[in-house]
């Protein structure tokens, strides 16, 4: 008996092993396990032995179902794995896409403008400020020592906001309102640049935009002249065109400087390209700021981010900047 018990049990781990599905394996449990099986048969004919056979008999009993038993479940376990990764193969999609080679995207030319003047003036002392695209009267002008009577006032082309009284509310037109609001909460000396868009009703075309992006400078500080603006000036040319590019000064009018001007950048073909504009903070809206003039002078300066670029890279049209068109931004 004990020798049919061994050879049952490694009957039944062969063909456990070659078992190709599960009802295979249900087959070869029920042969060898189930209440007809030939353990069970074998089990019966323990009470004919005597005591001593009878232990050693069923010992090897136990012994060959617990082999076969351990079969079942490897063989299971086997079968459930394959079944189940045939279904996923048999149910899996290819959701891939892909028309051309992928690539990278990078910064827009305006992003890519605004970081490098941002690294030049920090590399120069300053630092970066920001302030909101929707201001008042009193931060967009009359701070700026534009009040309302100034004829100054209407060449900004402002576009209002309906957000309280007519006139008092509005897109800013220029990143100035940063240096007010820079004054109003900072005490001197004061170096920042302020970054940021700014609107007006201008139409577009080759040289405007409606919406546009501008960077200034403010620097307050005792002692500081004119003499201070044009060098800095000058070596923010020299530090973002190159050391062959020189700066000169032209006089000018601006309400919130005085006195004031406008800078020039030299080109290679021998003539001046005006840049923007320029002056010592005008000593009323230090005032308004509630900055002494008689102990503190200031300079600012401004231009915009996208003429820059446009001069930068030589294009024919700003609105190219803002066409979104990936064939021209990909050149960039």
């Amino acid at each position: 008996m004990i020798e049919q018990l061994r050879n049952a049990a490694s009957e039944a781990e062969k063909r456990l092993a070659e078992a190709t599905d599960l009802d295979q394996l249900s087959a070869v449990d029920s042969e060898f396990l189930g209440k007809k099986s030939v353990l069970t048969g074998l089990k019966k004919q323990l009470g004919g032995l005597d005591p001593d056979q009878r232990r050693n008999a069923g010992q090897a009993l136990n012994e060959a179902r617990r082999r076969i038993e351990t079969a079942v479940i490897e063989a299971r376990t086997r079968l459930e794995s394959g079944a189940l990764h045939a279904r996923y193969e048999a149910e899996r999609l290819d959701l891939t896409e892909q028309l051309e080679q992928i690539e990278r995207g990078h910064y827009h030319l305006v992003t890519q403008a605004r970081d490098r003047l941002e690294d030049v003036f920090v590399g120069m002392g300053f630092r970066i400020a920001e302030g909101p695209e929707v201001e008042t009267a009193w931060y967009n002008f009359e701070a700026l020592n534009i009040p309302e009577w100034h004829p100054a006032r209407g060449s900004f082309d402002t576009i209002f906001v309906d957000l309280g009284e007519p006139e008092e509310v509005m897109l800013r037109s220029h990143t100035s309102p940063v240096q007010i609001r820079t004054m109003e909460n900072q005490e001197p000396p004061i170096y920042i640049v302020a970054p940021g868009r700014t609107f007006r009703t201008d139409t577009a075309d080759a040289t405007h935009l409606p919406a546009f992006n501008q960077i200034e400078g403010l620097v307050v500080d005792r002692g500081i002249t004119l003499g201070d603006l044009a060098g800095t000036i000058d070596s923010f040319v020299h530090a973002f065109f190159g050391g062959e590019v020189k700066s000169r000064l032209r006089p000018s009018y601006f309400p919130f400087t005085e006195p004031s001007a406008e800078f020039d950048i030299s080109t290679a073909d021998g003539t001046w390209l005006e840049l923007g504009g320029c002056g010592m903070v005008h000593p009323n809206v230090l005032r308004n700021c509630g900055i002494d003039p008689e102990q503190w002078q200031g300079f600012a300066f401004g231009f915009g981010i996208d003429r820059l670029a446009v001069m930068r890279h030589q294009l024919d049209d700003i609105r190219e900047l803002v066409n979104n068109d990936v064939r021209f931004l990909r050149q960039f």
